[in-house]
């Protein structure tokens, strides 16, 4: 449904976003990808996250271990039931559970080699926003959780002219510590543009409380006859994205202003924990296989939250900012 035919105001609180729709598969560098390889220059170091200061203890692991246990765990949800009811073979999950008691700690310590988290070429991409002579961006992040990043990942943006770029770095360095929640599976990317409505705590008071009586009429228990609720339902859209709005619900809206000059920043990018929320959900793609996990990705961003990405709208030199919801 088109929600402003009942409430035209809403024209004046919307924008557009690239919904990635990110599904495993083997992109290269001259793709689009969310957890692919990048196209970075061979002659420029590949970065590292030195907040060692700043870097928590939790779910460490190591890449290889996080791969195998993908391996591990596809493996026994393809095969037939194991006698008894058991997932895991005995050597399985010893396998498994050996790697999981590793201690990485010390690790934290030195210098984190970036992750891979998204490509986004501008043919692909309605809603991407660089700087002119720019036709890629490129989201990496250090990945481990950090103190000063309310528990999440320490996002970094680069944006590329793609003409520019020249031979290509063949071996990226891999971190030897991760969190298990934070190395994508490799993605190729399906974006569809949709359309977003400022989140409802954001919204004039008056048109807010409208939008609450509209959604509050119907009974609730009744899918078929339930009717759409504007913040689940209508306003803005789960799952990675490019542009449009945050979805604030986890600690009430609060400013996301530019640590160097104040400017209130602009939502550019989203890394979220699934796809689309519940098998009922309004946002879920209506061809998707109905035995699909909404997690193609294999992250997680706290307790199945998204991770928004921030810019300064003054300056593309300025850090970004993040915001865990």
């Amino acid at each position: 449904m088109d929600i402003t035919e009942l409430f035209p105001e809403l024209r004046e609180h919307s924008t557009t976003a690239t919904r990635l729709h990110p599904r495993p598969g083997a992109p290269t560098a001259a793709d689009s990808s969310v957890g692919g390889p990048l196209l970075w220059p061979a002659g420029e170091a590949w970065p590292v996250c030195d907040d060692a200061g700043a870097h928590e203890p939790f779910n460490l692991t190591s890449p290889a271990f996080v791969r195998r246990r993908r391996e591990v765990l596809a493996a026994a949800k393809a095969r037939e039931p194991l006698p008894g009811g058991e997932f895991l073979t005995a050597e399985e999950r010893a396998e498994l559970d050996a790697a999981e008691a590793l201690d990485l700690d010390d690790l934290l310590e030195e210098s984190i080699p970036l992750v891979p988290v998204a490509q986004l070429y501008r043919r692909d991409i309605p809603d991407y926003a660089g700087p002119d002579g720019t036709d890629v961006l490129q989201v990496l992040w250090c990945p481990v959780d950090h103190s000063d990043r309310h528990y999440s990942p320490r996002v970094f943006l680069y944006w590329r002219d793609s003409s520019a770029v020249g031979p290509l770095l063949e071996a990226p360095p891999e971190p030897a510590v991760v969190s298990d929640m934070y190395l994508p599976i490799p993605c190729v990317v399906y974006p569809e543009q949709v359309r977003e409505y400022q989140y409802a705590d954001l919204l004039p008071d008056d048109l807010r409380e409208r939008l609450e009586a509209w959604g509050g009429d119907e009974d609730e228990d009744d899918d078929e006859d339930r009717r759409p609720d504007y913040q689940a339902d209508l306003s803005l859209a789960p799952g990675w994205k490019v542009g449009g709005y945050a979805n604030w619900s986890l600690t009430d809206p609060y400013p996301m202003d530019c640590a160097v000059c104040g400017a209130s920043m602009t939502l550019t990018f989203t890394a979220d924990s699934s796809d689309w929320n519940g098998t009922n959900c309004s946002w879920r793609p209506s061809d998707e296989d109905p035995a699909a996990s909404p997690d193609p990705v294999g992250v997680q961003i706290g307790r199945g939250y998204a991770l928004y990405t921030f810019r300064c709208p003054e300056s593309f030199d300025h850090p970004p900012a993040t915001a865990m919801q």
